[in-house]
């Protein structure tokens, strides 16, 4: 039994709308299909297939305003509500309360001090290990949960290595914007098996992608659409690499935004969680909002209570 969680950053349930919703304009028929054959909207509801729960996921958590990165990253990797407990949103990055919860307790930490297998398994380029290490930027709450394990960031060198994953995936980021001639390249279907064989190295393993959230900032509106297209062709090879009995399979997100480019706020519209596997009907149950993902992961891996 093994668990990939798939986060990807700033993706709510929007209206049905191609005019400002890219998940209702994109041609996705991977994602549609674990959907029931419908596009990721509010009118979707929760759609049960033969490979998939698609969960409705609550983002706000009971707390007034906007959901923020910050402290519903530190809610998904802890199961404890963090706004509430602290009484607001904060993001995008770990303000010092939501790091000494992590620090506490997370999904990583509690894996790792039980002798299990677990990893971050994005790849992150030198100038980022540099500011955080100069103090010039904070991790995110991911980045903060893995480090708090005893977790290292994976470099450049292992991206080349074969040993971790560029963000985007097909690692044209690495070539193009960041100067590594030699980061090996692939299309979205082949990233898609990449990221399942990956992940079988480790009894847990997230990877997370974040060019979402800010497309869902920033726009334009016609490079969403790619972006959601891109995600599908992940995901159709993900699910062909994928064997539902190996173990779960978890797509989720952390709050609203690219769903509505009408603006570059947040938003307060319920995520969508996927759960795929033999066991996904035990995973899904009682799944409301994200402070359950963490529980959930525990007890499929056989730890709750730990």
């Amino acid at each position: 039994m093994h668990v990939l969680l798939i986060f990807v950053d700033g993706v709510g349930l929007g209206a049905d709308d191609p005019a400002v919703n890219p998940l209702a304009a994109a041609d996705t028929p991977t994602l549609d299909s674990l959907a029931g054959g419908r596009r990721w909207t509010a009118s979707t509801g929760w759609q049960t297939t033969d490979r998939a729960e698609f969960i409705p996921t609550d983002a706000v958590l009971g707390v007034a305003g906007r959901p923020q990165s910050g402290t519903n990253q530190a809610t998904i990797l802890t199961g404890i509500n963090v706004p509430a407990q602290l009484g607001y949103h904060f993001g995008p990055k770990p303000d010092a309360p939501t790091r000494a919860l992590l620090e506490e307790t997370n999904l990583f930490k509690t894996l790792i001090e039980a002798g299990r297998s677990a990893d971050l398994i994005n790849a992150y380029p030198p100038r980022l290990h540099h500011d955080i290490n100069r103090g010039k930027t904070l991790r995110s709450s991911i980045q903060h949960a893995a480090w708090a394990a005893g977790l290292p960031m994976h470099t450049a060198e292992d991206l080349l290595s074969g040993g971790a994953m560029s963000e985007e995936w097909t690692g044209k980021a690495w070539r193009e914007m960041l100067g590594y001639p030699d980061a090996p390249i692939f299309t979205p279907h082949e990233a898609g098996r990449r990221m399942v064989e990956l992940s079988r190295g480790y009894e847990f393993a997230f990877f997370s992608h974040w060019y979402t959230d800010i497309l869902g900032h920033r726009g334009p509106f016609e490079d969403a659409v790619r972006l959601w297209e891109t995600i599908d062709g992940v995901m159709r090879g993900a699910l062909e690499a994928w064997d539902d009995d190996e173990g779960l399979m978890v797509i989720t997100s952390d709050h609203g935004n690219f769903e509505d480019l009408s603006h570059g706020k947040h938003t307060e519209n319920l995520v969508p969680t996927v759960v795929v596997g033999a066991q996904k009907a035990a995973f899904a149950d009682g799944l409301t909002d994200l402070s359950h993902i963490t529980p959930k992961i525990l007890r499929a891996l056989g730890m709750l209570g730990l």
